[in-house]
């Protein structure tokens, strides 16, 4: 069985040591109390519910799935999970970050991000069902009535019950304008919504006492494509006035998917027929408050592929010390053994630091969306709020897509350094693997993501966001500049922001003329865009780590950061190159195949 110990370390460097987040909370009336003391103490005990309650389930759960009683329309979770999930909620690990209004512990986001990290390399599957909750919350908590925030919000805070977003149909995936799921008013304010979706997750189980579907449908008079979605909440039972639970709605499963991973997790079908819901936000505005959720969830998947990388790289680095196989090629290491362990071989290294570069930069940029998501929601000044949810929009497609993609490359990897032993169960590995492909797919594919950070993100504000970012390298290229220590990190920076600049006029320019170009350039350029945000990053952690050495700190943690750093910079980053080259190929080769594809 795969081991894990929590990145603790790791996070405290970048939180207190790189970031400073405690600073930024100090701005904030709600989280100036708040110490790097307290989140650390949290942190470590929320690493030891990862490590002693979900991961010994994660094989497991994988092995048994979820089962569909379809008499009943009931599903049970694998073995563990509910006891797993009573136990959560008993510690209070759903309130961490909510509202103390609604019962909530109040702690910065930050803390839950680390924490879901953990949880997430622990096991995914699991994690979904509380997971979801949390942008359910957050769309009801920003656009909900009085009475739903009352009727829901205490309940969804604590964990008694959780919930799930209700998108997709059996002929629309991303084209939600498409969907075909109908409302309709009833006399005493509610509605009555009949339609069918699929690809719930979470949206039947037998682990929480209710379950508060977002379910996007249209009304009867509604305008036609996405201008027309409304969003309603229903709950799987009918709740009364006094927070009872009352009979049970007309929404029900009526199929699990049967998926290439993430088999604890319920994949449901779910069908509507005349389900009692109640609106949320305005008619035909629906998507406005599910963009909350949504948000929150492509944040979320990123931050599941961030905990598959992690786990991935640990195991695979106790494998690559414990295998032996051949001699090193430039002579024997272990002379004592018939055979040097695989980790003297270059490859399996570059396998091992590229998972581990991945992992690091992944986590300094979630902790940083974090933070952000805090300051746009609760720092006093109007100008931060509105900056910071500028940078946070334009990062989260990154954050989606780039840290995806990279736990696929680091998962794929790790399992290639088990060699034949990575393709079997009981190493975990080809789980991690199987795990990870969906986290490109869901809340939005990745070239999504891509159109999403291109066209509307970067090309929608004449680059006016990006440049924010540009900012933030210029400034550290101007502290840093001069340090002939830092040039290893900073000139590539440099070098990268004033082409991108380039290319982003390029494109536009060509853009205009054929919007084909866009699409044509979109995921290559989101990945040059992720290696620039994940190049600062780095340059900062360096920096950190230079200074600490500079001091006299023989802590070897800042060592292997400066090793790290320098692999990622000589390795990955300079993916960059060809990546520019293949966006300024444009659309032709692409869309003048029709003798190909015909």
């Amino acid at each position: 069985m795969p081991t894990y110990t929590p990145p603790l370390r790791d996070m405290q460097f970048v939180m207190h040591e790189v970031l400073k987040v405690c600073d930024d909370f100090r701005a904030m009336p709600r989280h100036a109390d708040i110490d790097a003391a307290t989140i650390d103490a949290v942190l470590e005990e929320a690493g030891k519910f990862a490590t002693e309650v979900t991961l010994p389930l994660n094989i497991s759960g994988d092995t048994e799935g979820c089962r569909l009683d379809t008499a009943t329309h009931s599903v049970t979770t694998p073995k563990g999970f509910k006891e797993a999930y009573a136990q959560y909620v008993a510690g209070g690990w759903p309130a961490l970050s909510c509202d103390p209004e609604f019962g909530g512990q109040g702690l910065p986001l930050v803390v839950n991000q680390c924490m879901y990290e953990m949880l997430n390399s622990t096991n995914q599957a699991w994690t979904m069902y509380p997971g979801l909750t949390h942008g359910a919350y957050a769309a009801l908590r920003a656009h909900g009535t009085d009475a739903q925030k009352q009727a829901y919000l205490h309940k969804m805070t604590s964990g008694e019950w959780t919930g799930t977003m209700c998108l997709t149909e059996p002929h629309c995936g991303t084209d939600l304008g498409l969907m075909r799921t109908r409302a309709e008013a009833l006399p005493d304010g509610t509605y009555r919504i009949t339609g069918s979706k699929i690809f719930i997750s979470a949206g039947e189980h037998d682990m929480a006492g209710n379950i508060i579907h977002l379910v996007l449908a249209r009304l009867s008079d509604a305008p036609p494509g996405i201008k027309g979605v409304s969003l309603f909440v229903v709950p799987k039972f009918h709740v009364a006035a006094d927070g009872s639970l009352g009979a049970r709605n007309a929404i029900h499963c009526s199929r699990l998917e049967h998926k290439m991973g993430i088999h604890g997790s319920a994949t449901c079908q779910i069908e509507l027929e005349g389900a009692i819901g109640t609106m949320v936000g305005q008619p035909n505005k629906g998507m406005n408050a599910m963009f909350v959720m949504m948000n929150a969830a492509r944040l979320g998947v990123g931050n599941q592929s961030l905990g598959l990388t992690e786990v991935a790289y640990q195991n695979a680095l106790a494998y690559a010390k414990d295998r032996l196989q051949m001699r090193s090629l430039s002579g024997p290491k272990a002379k004592d053994k018939p055979a040097d362990p695989i980790l003297v071989h270059p490859d399996v290294r570059k396998m091992l630091l590229t998972a581990r570069a991945y992992a690091e930069g992944g986590r300094a940029l979630a902790i940083f969306c974090s933070v952000l998501l805090e300051k746009e929601h609760h720092h006093p000044d109007e100008k931060v709020r509105r900056d910071s949810g500028e940078m946070l929009s334009l990062l989260t497609p990154v954050v989606k897509a780039f840290l995806t993609d990279n736990g696929w490359i680091a998962a794929s990897g790790c399992q290639q350094v088990f060699g034949g032993h990575g393709y079997i169960k009981e190493w975990g590995m080809e789980q991690f693997v199987r795990d990870a492909r969906i986290n490109m797919i869901y809340e939005g594919t990745n070239t999504i993501q891509s159109l999403d950070l291109l066209g509307r993100k970067i090309l929608g504000n004449n680059g006016a966001t990006l440049k924010k970012f540009g900012r933030l390298v210029a400034a550290l290229v101007e502290e840093e500049g001069v340090n002939e220590k830092m040039a290893e990190f900073i000139n590539p920076i440099a070098y990268l922001g004033d082409k991108m600049t380039k290319l982003t006029t390029e494109i536009g320019f060509k853009g205009f003329q054929n919007p084909d170009e866009v699409g044509a350039a979109a995921v290559d350029y989101l990945r040059v865009a992720g290696h620039l945000v994940f190049g600062y990053f780095w340059a900062r952690m360096a920096q950190v780590a230079l200074r600490e050495i500079a001091a006299g700190n023989t802590d070897p943690f800042y060592q292997a950061k400066l090793q790290t750093a320098r692999f990622y910079f000589a390795r990955l980053f300079p993916e960059t190159a060809s990546l520019m080259l293949t966006v300024r190929a444009g659309a032709k080769s692409l869309m003048d195949t029709e003798a190909v594809l015909a």
